[in-house]
């Protein structure tokens, strides 16, 4: 009884003292929940932005692309696909930016971009095609080269980098080469980036102006205006040795980068059959995008006669 009694006296103690010990209120007030509210909106604040239509429609139909490359990765890899595609053309002429909406949402486990470097001393005694095969796809991958074994038909005898009997056996041997990779399965795609040098020589002056793109510039890059004639004398003589049935080469006008992209990936799309429900419009543009034949008749037609004499000469 007397332990009870001290329990009751404890607990009249305790209730005498809540006043004490109660917290205070930690809620907000309205006006505490204002000012925050306030706060956030600053952070989040709009501004009105002005897009041509143009730009909003080919960020529509790029995502349509993008989606459908997707499907056709997903393909590649069900059917165990190789896919190799080569990429070339003019400095500036917008090959690496193509490449990068191309593989931008691809699996990367799937899909590769090889870049190489100019070669080591030990690379320079071997076979010329013999680094690039090590990077050649295997069954169920998609492979983009950002220049290729092409840069001995183009930019190598312009610079001086190879003699004229190297560059002439490149061209003797490259369609044979293409063949046995064709051959093999590979499902080879050839694209050459066209620039006028009006648009060329407007890019090169982006570049030294902008801090992201400075990265871009290259000693070579100096030389392509002033010897824009030798590299369309050696662009001639690379289509003429190495277009050929098994492996053609598909011109990519790219004067307007945004429809040189489309154009490029709705060819590639329409060129092997994959999967897809609501396949979007895959026509291409013949403004942009032509054949090789088609570009050699054009240089032909238009090219200088000094230049003419030249390619004769071999």
């Amino acid at each position: 009884m007397g332990a009870k009694t001290s329990m009751l006296k404890d607990e009249v103690v305790d209730t005498a003292n809540l006043d004490e010990i109660v917290h205070e209120d930690r809620r907000k007030t309205d006006f505490e929940n204002a000012v925050e509210r306030e706060k956030h909106s600053k952070k989040e604040e709009r501004f009105p932005v002005w897009v041509k239509k143009s730009v909003l429609d080919y960020e529509k139909e790029l995502k349509e692309l993008q989606i459908e490359l997707l499907k056709l990765q997903n393909h590649v890899k069900d059917k165990g696909l190789k896919v190799l595609m080569i990429f070339e053309g003019r400095d500036a002429a917008g090959k690496g930016g193509t490449i990068k909406r191309i593989t931008e949402h691809l699996n990367p486990r799937g899909a590769r971009i090889v870049a190489l470097e100019k070669p080591s001393d030990v690379e320079k005694t071997q076979w010329y095609f013999q680094r690039y095969t090590e990077y050649l796809p295997s069954a169920g991958e998609m492979v983009l080269f950002d220049r290729s074994w092409y840069n001995r038909g183009g930019v190598e005898p312009v610079m001086g980098f190879c003699t004229p009997h190297e560059h002439q056996e490149f061209l003797d041997h490259v369609s044979e080469f293409e063949k046995m990779l064709v051959n093999s399965g590979i499902i080879l795609f050839k694209f050459y980036f066209s620039v006028s040098k009006k648009e060329q020589a407007r890019r090169f002056k982006a570049r030294k102006t902008d801090p992201l793109k400075q990265f871009k510039l290259s000693p070579v890059d100096a030389k392509s205006q002033e010897m824009w004639d030798q590299y369309t004398t050696a662009k001639l003589t690379m289509l003429k040795a190495s277009h050929t049935g098994t492996s053609p080469w598909v011109i990519i006008r790219s004067d307007n980068k945004k429809k040189a992209r489309i154009n490029c990936i709705k060819h590639i799309l329409s060129s092997i059959q994959y999967p897809s429900k609501n396949q979007p419009d895959l026509k291409t543009s013949k403004k942009i995008l032509a054949w090789g034949d088609e570009e050699i008749k054009l240089i032909e037609s238009t090219i200088q006669p000094h230049i003419n004499g030249d390619i004769k000469k071999g």
